[in-house]
């Protein structure tokens, strides 16, 4: 199931298609995280997701939810946080995630999916991910709709090495 879902959200937030790569292949599981890599037309590319292991909001309908971190060393491009809400963000609605004491304000949202607004900001979030042992991640849909979601960080730390040992910085 854990991978059925990772798979789906790599297709969904890639474009993923067979013609130009190869599907993912796992690198392994990791507690509560996954990390798997695969090949497109620009080069190598490893990601690491995980799902929340509680969401809370008063709504009767949501999507995956999940967060992925990506390297795309091909493009020079590591340490991008993604979070898919499994819903349409309500624009410029505040997004946070708060990682032990460390909050994190500086997102910005497109349809279901939430970014930091720099590359310092993505290395800050990675950091406190590799140190914390849970995030809280808090959304507005488009409908208003509050949420809470909240991800174990129990082997972050051992997918973000198989994912930066696969795909190298250059």
């Amino acid at each position: 199931m854990k991978k059925f879902l990772f798979l789906t959200a790599l297709a969904a937030l890639t474009n993923f298609s067979t013609a130009e790569a190869k599907a993912p292949e796992v690198l392994g599981e990791y507690g509560d995280w996954v990390a798997y890599y695969y090949r497109d037309a620009a080069g190598q590319v490893c990601y690491m997701a995980s799902a929340p292991k509680k969401d809370e909001g008063k709504y009767s309908k949501r999507g995956d939810i999940y967060v992925v971190v990506t390297h795309r060393p091909a493009e020079k491009s590591f340490d991008v946080v993604n979070i898919n809400a499994g819903y349409t963000y309500k624009t410029d609605a505040p997004v946070t995630i708060k990682i032990g004491a460390k909050t994190f304000d500086h997102l910005f949202t497109n349809g279901d999916k939430a970014w930091a607004t720099s590359e310092k900001t993505d290395k800050e979030i990675v950091e406190a991910m590799k140190r914390g042992s849970r995030m809280i991640v808090h959304g507005v849909s488009s409908r208003g709709t509050a949420t809470k979601d909240t991800y174990s960080l129990s082997g972050f730390s051992s997918a973000y090495r198989a994912i930066s040992n696969k795909c190298k910085k250059k």
